[in-house]
């Protein structure tokens, strides 16, 4: 299921003894579980009613929680974090969770509610099988369209309008970078003022790749393999106060749009910039560019947590790999 089905059955019925929320976007994950959290809890005090192990836990201290009897509330909230990342007991672990989530496959939710939350989980894996159908899906969108669609449903969540065409701009100019996504709508919302849809024009002035001139800079560095330039721009940029994200999201964006200039198809824009972008493409190939796409994916994940690179670093070593 997706975080909208979840939602949706939690208003319909309420919260099933487990759920493993499973993919790479923060974003998606932390929604699903602040979802599970105020359908479980309601008004609970957390100290009480949540345990977290984001750290090394037992299988006998995981149990223990679950079998924990709430006070004053109907249900506990039990969450474990990654635990294929453990060391020493992660397989009795990874057992205990199969075993518990196993003996409720009625769905029916006990006094306790585990969430087990990871990023990659091995879907062949007995604990994962466990889940059945209680997985939810937190993988970020590829597809424009589902990009689109999910620019058009946050819009709704934040109750702000959007003209024809403006979701699927958000998703060509930014990407499937969802926590930018979300913020350049609440930006956008403010831009267009109290009552009035966000036009394509707002997202024109608004939107991150307001920062274009620079972004040329750079990306003409990176194509020339001027690596240092490219490193000094990048400096620039972020000693001017932009932030990783943001920067990633135009660099993802715009060579989204070379790798449909090179791959033949049309892209809008005034003449200027289609020439530009034909320039860049020929002296990239499709090959590079869908290596460079690759690349931009994994920088991405290191933003959101999943290395221990400060993001600063991250962009940089981008660049530098770009550059090569």
């Amino acid at each position: 299921m997706n975080l909208a089905e979840l939602e949706r059955e939690l208003a319909d019925r309420g919260a099933r003894s487990a759920y493993l929320l499973a993919g790479d976007e923060s974003l998606l994950r932390d929604d699903a579980l602040a979802a599970l959290r105020r359908a479980v809890l309601r008004d609970a005090d957390p100290a009480f009613h949540l345990d977290r192990f984001d750290g090394a836990v037992t299988p006998g201290e995981l149990i223990d929680a679950l079998h924990t009897l709430p006070v004053f509330s109907a249900h506990r909230l039990v969450v474990l974090v990654e635990p294929e990342g453990r060391r020493g007991s992660a397989r009795a672990l990874l057992d205990a969770v199969a075993d518990w989530v196993g003996n409720r496959r009625d769905g029916t939710a006990d006094a306790s509610v585990l969430v087990v939350v990871a990023g990659r989980p091995d879907r062949r894996a007995r604990w994962v099988k466990a889940f059945a159908d209680a997985i939810v899906s937190c993988e970020a969108p590829t597809a424009a369209r589902d990009i689109a669609a999910f620019a058009r449903a946050e819009a709704a969540r934040q109750q702000v309008a959007l003209e024809h065409g403006v979701a699927e701009a958000l998703a060509e100019r930014i990407g499937p970078q969802l926590q930018l996504l979300r913020m350049e709508i609440a930006k956008l919302a403010l831009l267009a003022g109290p009552g009035e849809a966000v036009s394509r024009a707002h997202v024109g002035a608004g939107t991150a790749l307001a920062v274009a001139e620079p972004i040329w800079d750079l990306t003409d560095a990176i194509g020339e393999g001027r690596a240092a330039d490219a490193l000094r721009v990048l400096g620039r940029l972020l000693g001017a106060g932009e932030a990783p994200p943001v920067l990633l999201g135009a660099l993802a964006s715009h060579f989204r749009r070379l790798l449909r200039t090179a791959s033949g198809a049309e892209v809008p824009g005034p003449p200027f910039v289609r020439k530009k972008l034909a320039s860049q493409a020929k002296r990239y190939g499709v090959a590079r560019l869908r290596a460079a796409l690759g690349a931009l994916h994994e920088t991405d994940l290191a933003l959101k947590g999943a290395g221990s690179l400060h993001p600063e670093l991250a962009l940089e070593r981008l660049v530098i790999a770009l550059a090569a």
